[in-house]
């Protein structure tokens, strides 16, 4: 490339987008971000890191408890809305079979600290990437489009989200999203708010609703709900409905429903891809997160896939010495990620049809077999989530 360092430039400032960033910086890579937020997001929501997105940040070098600390919490697990536990696992016990404990962070400070880690100037706030053309591979290179003007790239990463722009462009036939029935709020009490309020990392499961909490590692507490609804349902008063659903529920439940900011909470509907997409890329244009696998929550693994997606990248990237390997290695990229990613979505949306469940027969049943499911029967079923994470090429991680 005639001593010039190759250019990549990501669409999408989100967790995937600067993990990406990051990890080709870090293997030499000239990395613009591009972003249509005008700056900065304080997200009102939290993301657990289990051990296999945790691994993934290892490989390029990031310290993800930088971004909030070292706690996590004691015991996770499922309940009813009387407070009976469906599972109970002990945190020591998940280190010990993987590793590492699960890290508990509010979204923005993630967000922060991989942004802080990056060069001044690589993120271009309010900067919406409107098309990619010349993507195709050929001698010519990818042309990325913004009403900023046009930027020209060795490599174009689209981490723009489950809307993913440069995803329909690409895949115009492709069915899009599928609602998943279920709409979810979500929020983040400050410290002081939660304090003495006896706060577990649980969510439980009602006729058609959940509730969860998540003890921050920085003493915050991220809460969210949800609802079967019809999609777009949006209630006049956030804490008036979220009260009217789960006021009855277990303590600490209404304690923290009567702390909430109603302007401080964030509703979204659930969805998640309609079918997979049919690869990752396009000559030398490479999808990741949400763009290329959007999920629903239900096993926690959305955020932490797209950090696999970026560490897998950079990886395979980390090869390309001329522009002309980039198509490869996106090819291989693709080999390396569609199936797992494809296969977690699938699982999630199960998980989701279980827990929303509603006829009172069902849930009772649901409940039963969650309870009289072993432990390590169900450990096992986490097993290739957890623990699956691998770059390509490298051996098993060491038992």
């Amino acid at each position: 490339m005639s001593g010039l360092r190759r250019h990549a430039v990501v669409s999408g400032a989100g967790i995937g987008g600067l993990t990406a960033a990051l990890a080709l910086h870090r293997r030499g890579w000239r990395v613009s971000v591009c972003e249509r937020a005008a700056g900065p997001t304080a997200v009102g929501a939290g993301i657990v890191l289990a051990p296999n997105a945790l691994r993934a940040f290892d490989t390029i070098g990031f310290d993800a408890t930088r971004a909030g600390g070292r706690t996590v919490p004691a015991a996770m697990g499922v309940r009813r809305a009387d407070g009976r536990w469906l599972t109970h696992a002990d945190t020591a016990a998940l280190t010990a079979r993987y590793g590492r404990p699960p890290l508990a962070l509010h979204r923005s400070a993630l967000a922060d600290a991989l942004a802080a880690a990056l060069p001044e100037g690589t993120i271009r706030y309010a900067t919406a990437v409107t098309a990619v053309t010349s993507a195709d591979g050929a001698a010519g290179r990818p042309v990325v489009r913004t009403a900023e003007g046009d930027l020209e790239a060795d490599l174009v990463l689209a981490a723009d989200g489950i809307h993913s722009p440069l995803r329909r462009q690409y895949f115009p036939h492709h069915p899009g999203l599928h609602y998943s029935g279920e709409t979810a709020w979500r929020t983040v009490l400050p410290a002081s708010a939660a304090a003495g309020a006896g706060v577990d990392t649980a969510e439980t499961w009602g006729r058609g609703e959940r509730f969860g909490t998540v003890p921050l590692a920085d003493g915050r507490v991220y809460v969210y709900a949800t609802a079967v609804a019809p999609e777009g349902y949006r209630p006049a008063d956030v804490r008036a409905e979220l009260l009217r659903r789960f006021g009855t529920w277990h303590d600490p439940v209404p304690a923290l429903l009567e702390r909430i900011d109603p302007a401080a909470v964030l509703q979204h509907d659930l969805h998640d891809l309609a079918a997979p997409l049919p690869r990752f890329h396009h000559g030398r244009l490479a999808w990741l997160g949400d763009a290329a696998h959007a999920m629903t929550p239900n096993l926690g693994q959305g955020g932490c896939q797209a950090v696999e997606d970026a560490a897998v990248l950079a990886h395979l990237l980390g090869d390309a010495e001329d522009a002309r390997d980039v198509p490869a290695a996106l090819a291989a990229y693709s080999a390396a990620r569609c199936a797992r990613t494809d296969a977690i979505r699938v699982r999630a949306r199960r998980t989701g049809r279980v827990a929303a469940l509603t006829h009172p027969l069902a849930v009772a049943l649901r409940d039963l077999a969650v309870r009289a499911t072993p432990a390590f029967a169900t450990n096992r079923a986490m097993d290739g989530i957890v623990d699956g994470f691998r770059l390509p090429g490298l051996p098993a991680r060491p038992e």
